[in-house]
């Protein structure tokens, strides 16, 4: 199916931007519209987190809304400020902006507390002194419903006395916590007096020791989207089960609005794993080198590997949203990144498998010619660069052949074909070592045919990339690839890290780029020719050792592969 097609079905069915455009013309919420992207500062987003962000902040932008960003920092135990630098610069490069401020739960600290006495004094939440495993069995289970706690009717005045003495630091964690009064027979176990407090003494990264107690999250965020006037809290599906919670608290306390939250199905791709558990597993194991490798579905590692903001935002709009969980294939991300590349990407030279090849016609070594290269050839306001021809060159080991089959265009012992932007050279001798090996070619250069054109007419089927000895300087290639064989990892209840493919990542030595890339810049790609987009590793390459990363290659190829 054509991706355009994909594209427009799903703008048409998105229920999200239909629900809101509904309200909008109804006049509620007196016409506004904010959204809000609410990442808990725990740990680095990935894709599944790009399409949230997407979504936020693209209906924000379309019905001249607005979107916050807020940090949902309630748990000091497990945030970090590397992870809210990292988060800010993740929305930063998808190309998006959250306005003058960055919103944070923590700055509603005290407003939280006074909500909580609130629930107390009208005798909707209690101090309970049950510890955590007899919480556990208090609570009951999908078929039983829970017993209530034997603190549940513990006076007003006690609760308040007792929250007063948590929040001063008067007990040890886990003494006690502080838990909404619904109903311990609910269907929804969310609902059977769930915790909204509990004691952590524990130095958080904004309000440093101010506070021993933190609300919980399902307390914290609900209340939150109130006090900032959010009119739709969009989140993934794994909340529907708590939107009652959600519902119930912002009825009990004087929030100043009840935001609607909308349920929507999370992203799924094959051939890899998104939950964070699994992607922690896979750096704490040695599995991949850190949350920003290239292999990991992280937007730290995607942006390593030379993904583009464009071809992230393009994805995330064809794939839509709906209700209905679902695997999405890889190939149509990639696909999106080439469609982007081949735009934007300039194309340059580069031979990964060296094989040396001597022009034996030239006038001698050390003499070398400049030759004009396109940037981009259907694209010529992108311009031009220089490239230097020499006797000596380089091609790839894969486009020789000895003993070449008729349908073999490249070059082989006799045979004519063009040097992109260069000449027309003919293989005239092989030279071997002694296990048998070609290591060099000898070769002659017809003059005339300078920039790749005969001028007498002829045609060669072969045109191959190339670089020269002194125009070139050597480099590392990452090829990466998927990081798992299977299409779904975790299928099986085993091992999932079974499922490791196991040449995700083939290191490269001895390969030779175009001086130009010298320069190249971190994270933006470029199209080697033939070969595929790569992009100067971030973390490692320098002008003095540079390595590249194989962004994607030039067509799906792993369908092909994976049949093997």
């Amino acid at each position: 199916m054509e991706t355009g097609f994909i594209e427009e079905e799903n703008r048409k069915n998105n229920f999200i931007k239909n629900i809101i455009a509904e309200d909008l013309e109804k006049g509620k919420n007196n016409g506004n519209m904010i959204t809000r992207f609410p990442p808990e500062p725990n740990g680095f987003l990935h894709i599944g987190h790009a399409k949230s962000i997407c979504l936020n902040f693209g209906v924000a932008q379309e019905f001249k809304g607005k979107c916050n960003l807020r940090f949902d920092d309630t748990n000091p135990a497990k945030e970090d400020q590397k992870y809210i630098d990292s988060i800010i610069s993740d929305v930063k490069w998808l190309g998006f902006n959250w306005g003058e401020k960055i919103y944070y739960a923590s700055d509603y600290f005290n407003r939280l507390y006074d909500f909580a006495v609130e629930l107390i004094k009208k005798g909707k939440a209690y101090v309970c002194g049950l510890t955590a495993e007899e919480m556990r069995d208090y609570r009951g289970t999908l078929t039983q419903p829970g017993k209530e706690s034997p603190d549940r009717d513990r006076p007003v005045a006690e609760n308040l006395d007792l929250f007063g003495r948590m929040k001063n630091g008067e007990f040890e964690d886990g003494t006690y916590v502080l838990r909404a009064k619904i109903d311990m027979a609910s269907p929804n176990i969310n609902m059977r007096d769930p915790v909204i407090y509990r004691i952590k003494k524990m130095s958080h990264p904004r309000t440093k020791d101010a506070w021993c107690i933190y609300p919980m999250y399902d307390f914290t965020h609900g209340i939150s989207d109130a006090l900032e006037g959010v009119t739709h809290s969009l989140c993934t599906l794994e909340f529907q089960d708590h939107r009652p919670l959600y519902d119930w608290l912002l009825d009990e306390v004087s929030a100043p609005c009840h935001p609607q939250q909308i349920e929507f199905a999370r992203m799924n791709l094959n051939y890899t794993v998104m939950s964070k558990r699994k992607l922690q597993k896979l750096v704490e194991n040695g599995h991949v080198d850190g949350w920003d490798d290239p292999r990991l579905p992280t937007i730290a590692g995607i942006r390593r590997r030379g993904y583009t903001p464009a071809a992230i935002r393009n994805f995330c709009n064809i794939i839509g949203v709906s209700k209905k969980e679902s695997r999405i294939d890889v190939g149509l991300l990639e696909n999106c990144l080439r469609e982007d590349l081949n735009e934007v990407a300039p194309r340059v030279m580069a031979v990964l498998n060296p094989l040396k090849v001597t022009i034996e016609n030239w006038s001698e070594a050390g003499i070398t010619e400049e030759l004009d290269a396109l940037n981009h050839p259907q694209k010529p306001e992108m311009g031009k660069r220089k490239i230097v021809f020499s006797k000596t060159i380089y091609i790839e080991h894969d486009d020789f052949m000895e003993n070449a089959p008729k349908k073999f265009f490249r070059l082989a012992p006799g045979r004519e074909v063009r040097l992109r932007y260069a000449y027309f050279i003919t293989c005239k001798d092989v030279i071997k070592d002694k296990e048998g090996n070609v290591v060099e070619l000898i070769c002659t250069y017809d003059p005339a045919t300078r920039g790749g054109d005969s001028p007498d007419g002829r045609k060669v089927k072969g045109t191959l990339h190339w670089v020269s000895q002194e125009g070139s300087v050597p480099a590392f290639v990452n090829l990466y690839d998927r990081l798992f064989l299977a299409e779904d990892p975790e299928a099986e209840n085993d091992d999932f890290t079974k499922n490791i493919n196991p040449e995700s990542l083939v290191r490269l030595e001895g390969c030779l780029v175009e001086n130009y890339l010298v320069d190249a810049e971190p994270e933006k790609a470029y199209q080697f020719e033939r070969l595929g987009y790569f992009c100067a590793d971030s973390k490692e390459s320098s002008k003095e050792h540079l390595i590249f990363n194989r962004t994607v290659t030039l067509r799906d190829t792993w369908a092909k592969v994976s049949q093997k």
